[in-house]
């Protein structure tokens, strides 16, 4: 049964929220204070965390840094603020995916299993000897790719960003991580380096390369590698 940690101010939010999840079968601790969520969360140990973005005394960005510091608990983030840059600072910050208010029920508990999903992979892909995700497979041992059975060659750095997108398939990867990690972060080039290496990489993995269906951009973000078919939302 996987444990939710819901860190909510509002009552109005919280109560019929924690409601519906414990309906769905899950766990669920809740704090309304910023102060309390890192020792609840410390105490609690959940699978999951449901984390607000404005909360009294500590705010939800600090929370999350301090979270992402010592666990890779799935973080999603509910806030109201929506505009690119809030929607950024969140990513950075460690949030693996983020919600805006007002929500769907269906959306959001479509997230939520998407989440708890690639937490119980159990082994971390990144430590894997293979990734495998939407009819990719990567080796990264022999720096193989196959494409729906079919091998593919990739120069290393069409190699490592797609190894990197698949690691984290379904998250969204701001643009600047996705450089740290393929040029490291002593790289001052122009950013245009990394979207023509995604076209690249798109045009041997997609079959439509100009309708991308497994690297898909987040406008005003980066860029997701979709895990397959997404969840049908109410």
């Amino acid at each position: 049964m996987s444990r939710i940690l819901l860190i909510e101010d509002s009552a109005a939010i919280s109560q019929p929220l924690s409601f519906l999840l414990r309906r769905e079968g899950y766990t669920v601790d809740v704090v309304d204070d910023g102060a309390q969520a890192v020792p609840t969360f410390e105490q609690t140990n959940p699978d999951l965390i449901l984390l607000d973005l404005m909360l009294p005394n500590v705010p939800g960005i600090e929370i999350c840094r301090q979270v992402r510091a010592q666990s890779s608990v799935p973080i999603l983030m509910l806030t109201a603020k929506n505009s690119e840059t809030d929607i950024v600072v969140g990513l950075e910050a460690g949030a693996d995916d983020y919600v805006t208010k007002p929500y769907s029920s269906g959306e959001l508990m479509a997230r939520i299993r998407a989440a708890l999903r690639r937490q119980r992979r159990g082994k971390p892909q990144e430590e894997a000897s293979h990734l495998e995700a939407n009819g990719i497979t990567v080796d990264l041992d022999s720096h193989e790719v196959t494409v729906d059975g079919t091998q593919v060659y990739l120069p290393l750095k069409e190699f490592e960003l797609l190894s990197f997108l698949l690691a984290n398939a379904g998250r969204v990867l701001p643009r600047g991580r996705l450089l740290d990690q393929v040029w490291g972060s002593d790289y001052y080039g122009d950013s245009k380096t990394l979207d023509v290496h995604i076209k690249r990489v798109r045009a041997k993995i997609e079959p439509d390369p100009k309708h991308p269906r497994r690297i898909v951009t987040v406008r005003g973000l980066g860029y997701k590698f979709e895990e397959g078919e997404p969840d049908k939302v109410a």
